[in-house]
């Protein structure tokens, strides 16, 4: 089967019947401060600052010409190293209006990361806060360019960073070799508002405006380059899934470096006039609580593992969430029986579930507010306007029956606009005719929902069977005693791959790997029933909150390593 129109084909097209906007990312702010100028914008409850939409523009414009002051042109790459603060959100407006394209920095990022990053997007500027738990920011630089600690702010110069030249710090006083914030919002004094209108009238929303590394799971960290357009219409259309108005006040406790938290949260608040709330400059379950109760949010931010720990946390019962409405959970497979929690004790009742990936701006498919409850805990919803799906067989491209499973793919506004400096990536990835391969598996039901099966990396081939993590995940979701689970294929030498879980237990429960398996015994086959069980308090995991199943896997691998090694020298 390879055709679109046959009914049966797991083919979808989003409707046509919104418009999609052709627009800048820094129009979309400016027509929401005239839409709602004494509205509240952004409350950053960490450090107290709240600003009204008339204010908010205010603030990125003085950032916009401070920028041009510095020397910026249109084209250039500025990074931000941060975690989730004031600088971050004026950063991500005003780059986007005198066309520079911010380049997202994880917080996570040690020396070898961070020189990669500012070396293969060519950053020329770079604006960083002081550091991140243990990481020392400055030092981290330093100990890459270590020459440059004696130059003069403006001056910097590195052999292994040839194209960076500015270095601002989010802060006061500033280190050597580093402007200081405040001396970077002075160098637009210089810059009139007529300078940074000429500036913006040179702009195309389909200019590139941000780039994003991808994890790098396998070689190195690829480029994400999306455009003024791809993101303000994402965003756009998100917070229309959700019913957003200027009425909302969204809890966004997930990282802006990463497109949960700056086109999900941001851009989606801008582009319907709801008030961003940031809890805490990197999650932490608390705040996010005492955050929803004292800002009365009404709707909540998150991947799985955060819904969890807000859930858990001993104190949850003391928070008041009626107020909430609404929200989204993204970001890895979302079992079952957390969206029920959820939905009926965080009183989340229109919850969405989205699913995307950040070469797609980022969300493709999301469950509606008005969806029923089975379809929002089994499915990840329909696709966004604008927006195509075909499911195909990974060995031969062509599209499957639906309910099949094979990989997706996409096509449509939101697909990037490319790999930065990397076109035999960009080119593996997206086709001729445009469609945007995802990597992860999926089926799609006669009334075009979809429903993500695993990752074609993850899938786990064990003496010939293909098993789908997410299935036996889901499965053993259902166990009252498991409060999350994590499923990985590890090496085996008789079968090739065997099953194995990593189980959070909840608090008060006491599970054995015998009574894991005794559980499925019957209700899955044989086959897909780990055989190995590990219980664990944690899941390695990104900054973002995404599961590192690959880390699972190396961990196994290299504690099997060991044993074989210490039997020999035994």
């Amino acid at each position: 089967m390879n055709s679109f129109h046959e009914p049966t084909a797991s083919y979808s097209k989003g409707p046509d019947s919104t418009e999609l906007l052709n627009i800048c990312i820094g129009q979309a702010l400016d027509r929401a401060s005239e839409r709602f100028p004494d509205g509240l914008a952004l409350v950053m409850r960490h450090t107290g600052e709240r600003f009204t939409w008339r204010q908010l523009r205010h603030e990125v414009e003085k950032l916009s010409r401070g920028l041009m002051g510095l020397g910026v042109e249109k084209g250039q790459r500025v990074g931000m190293w941060a975690t989730n603060c004031t600088e971050w959100v004026l950063a991500q407006f005003a780059t986007a209006k005198i066309g520079a394209i911010l380049v997202n920095l994880n917080p996570r990022y040690r020396a070898h990361e961070l020189e990669y990053a500012l070396r293969q997007s060519e950053c020329q500027t770079l604006l960083l806060i002081s550091g991140f738990r243990d990481c020392d920011y400055v030092e981290t630089l330093f100990s890459v360019a270590p020459e440059s600690r004696t130059n003069p702010p403006g001056d910097f110069s590195s052999q292994r960073l040839p194209h960076l030249k500015n270095v601002v710090f989010c802060g006061e006083p500033a280190p050597a070799a580093m402007l200081s914030w405040k001396q970077l919002l002075a160098m637009g004094e210089q810059v009139s508002t007529e300078q940074l209108r000429a500036r913006e009238a040179t702009l195309s929303p389909r200019d590139a405006i941000n780039i994003q590394y991808t994890s790098g799971t396998t070689g190195f960290p690829k480029g994400a380059t999306l455009t003024h357009f791809n993101v303000v219409n994402n965003g756009m259309l998100i917070g229309d899934c959700m019913k957003l108005t200027e009425q909302d006040r969204v809890c966004i406790p997930v990282p802006f470096y990463h497109c949960f938290g700056m086109v999900l949260g941001n851009l989606n608040c801008v582009m319907h006039g709801s008030t961003m709330v940031i809890p805490a400059d990197f999650f932490d379950p608390l705040e996010t609580l005492r955050t929803v109760e004292a800002e009365r949010c009404t709707a909540l931010y998150g991947v799985p593992t955060m819904f969890i720990a807000e859930l858990e946390h001993p104190q949850f019962r003391d928070f008041d969430l009626t107020s909430l409405r609404t929200g989204i959970m993204a970001g890895s497979s979302c079992p079952i029986e957390l969206m029920r929690q959820v939905t009926d004790v965080m009183h989340c009742s229109e919850l969405t579930i989205a699913y995307g990936l950040t070469e797609a701006s980022p969300v493709i498919t999301q469950t509606r507010t008005d969806d029923s409850l089975e379809r929002r805990v089994t499915t990840v919803g329909r696709l966004l306007p604008h927006t195509e799906v075909k499911i195909v067989d990974v060995k031969t491209g062509r599209i499957v029956p639906r309910g099949s499973n094979g990989e997706l793919c996409t096509r449509g506004y939101l697909v990037m606009q490319g790999y930065y400096n990397n076109p035999q990536a960009t080119a593996e990835t997206i086709d001729a005719d445009g469609w945007l391969r995802t990597g992860d598996l999926a089926t799609m039901d006669k009334d075009g929902y979809v429903r993500i099966t695993g990752r074609i990396k993850e899938m786990i081939i064990r003496g010939g069977e293909n098993i789908y993590p997410r299935e036996i995940e889901e499965f053993l979701h259902t166990c009252p005693a498991i409060a999350d689970v994590q499923v990985v294929g590890v090496p085996d030498a008789k079968f090739g791959e065997q099953v194995m879980a990593w189980i959070i237990l909840r608090k008060g429960h006491e599970l054995t790997p015998e009574a894991v398996k005794k559980f499925c015994k019957g209700e899955i086959a044989d086959f897909k029933i780990p055989r190995l069980v590990r219980f664990v308090d944690s899941f390695p995991i990104t900054i973002s909150g995404k599961v590192q199943k690959f880390r699972m896997r190396e961990m196994y691998v290299d504690e099997l390593n060991v044993a074989v090694a210490r039997a020999r020298v035994g």
